[in-house]
């Protein structure tokens, strides 16, 4: 039998309303895809309790089966949305094989999702080097011990990599590994939804052919 007692019940009027307020303004007309996105990531640092920068990151492997974890996205413009991590892990070697992938945001407070397809590419190494200093020094020496996505036989094996690393670079500066570094999802679609009243939800799509081509825009049925 169907355990219905771990499902939430669908939101009644009470609570459609609490949101309605925050969900009200107008978004349809807007021609700048990135400049809307920008504004609700602010609404999301306002309203999230921690990691409004989160972001679901979808790849597939060479069986063309998908993957999807969360990551952080830690840095937006008109190019695009950039992540970083192991070049080794499973996401990366998913995006050496295939080098599309799929971002979802979804901010729970607001009740506000968005969605972006399209190619990824990796980030130019001085931009990579850049961010990763920018890490915490234990930050970056766990970069240099993890084998990211790989079997591990013990907590104790981690620490003792981790030790070890530490131990190498000592005092000194600690660089970016070679087999770490970030990517850009170029975005060919972007997918702005927010709650309203009812399942009424509103959906606007931005759309193009190419990287080069401009931004169409779609208001969809929910």
């Amino acid at each position: 039998m169907p355990r219905k007692d771990l499902i939430p019940p669908s939101p009644g009027e009470a609570d459609y309303a609490r949101t309605a307020e925050d969900n009200a303004a107008e978004i349809f007309g807007r021609e700048d895809p990135f400049s809307l996105f920008g504004e609700w990531l602010e609404d999301a640092k306002r309203k999230e309790p921690n990691d409004a920068n989160a972001m679901a990151l979808a790849t597939a492997d060479e069986d063309g089966l998908p993957d999807v974890r969360m990551v952080l996205l830690k840095d937006v413009d008109a190019y695009g949305f950039v992540f970083y991590t192991n070049l080794e892990s499973a996401k990366g070697c998913q995006l050496a094989e295939n080098a599309q992938a799929a971002l979802c945001f979804h901010w729970k407070s607001l009740r506000r999702q968005v969605r972006v397809r399209g190619p990824v590419e990796p980030v130019p190494a001085e931009e990579a080097d850049a961010y990763f200093a920018s890490r915490a020094r234990d930050s970056r020496i766990g970069a240099w011990a993890s084998k990211q996505s790989r079997e591990l036989e013990s907590r104790f094996a981690l620490e003792k990599a981790v030790a070890r690393e530490a131990a190498r670079f000592g005092l000194g500066e600690v660089p970016r590994p070679p087999h770490w570094s970030g990517y850009r999802v170029k975005p060919l679609s972007i997918e702005f939804w927010r709650d309203r009243p009812f399942r009424l939800h509103d959906r606007m799509s931005f759309l193009r052919r190419d990287l080069a081509s401009p931004w169409t825009v779609h208001r969809l049925y929910p």
